[in-house]
């Protein structure tokens, strides 16, 4: 279990830089895209550690706890393929998701 535990906080990881490469990327002028290569990871992060962290103070039962964590890796999917369409960056959204898709059994625990 500790390695699909140590899957997850990557595939977190992962999505929070997704997450921020989108909003490096992103079509704006440049003090734009710093506001959201700093904003989309820290909604996620918010969200996640206010409904999804295993020690979160309102964490949702299911479905709707899966149903944040498809939502925050799907936007973060959206993010680097739209940021870098090119097949590393599609490649990096796929690596991602299939790491949170491997880590599915570690996210009933609880810590």
């Amino acid at each position: 279990m500790a390695i699909l535990l140590a899957v997850r906080f990557l595939a977190e990881l992962g999505m929070l830089g997704a997450l921020a490469w989108g909003g490096w990327s992103a079509p704006a002028n440049a003090g734009m895209s710093v506001v959201l290569a700093v904003a989309l990871p820290l909604l996620a992060a918010l969200a996640w550690g206010r409904w999804v962290a295993p020690k979160a103070g309102h964490r949702l039962p299911d479905p709707g706890r899966l149903g944040i964590e498809v939502t925050l890796f799907a936007a973060a999917f959206v993010a680097v393929a739209r940021a870098e369409p090119q097949p590393e960056g599609a490649m990096f959204g796929v690596a991602v998701w299939l790491a949170f898709l491997l880590s599915m059994p570690a996210r009933r625990v609880r810590l």
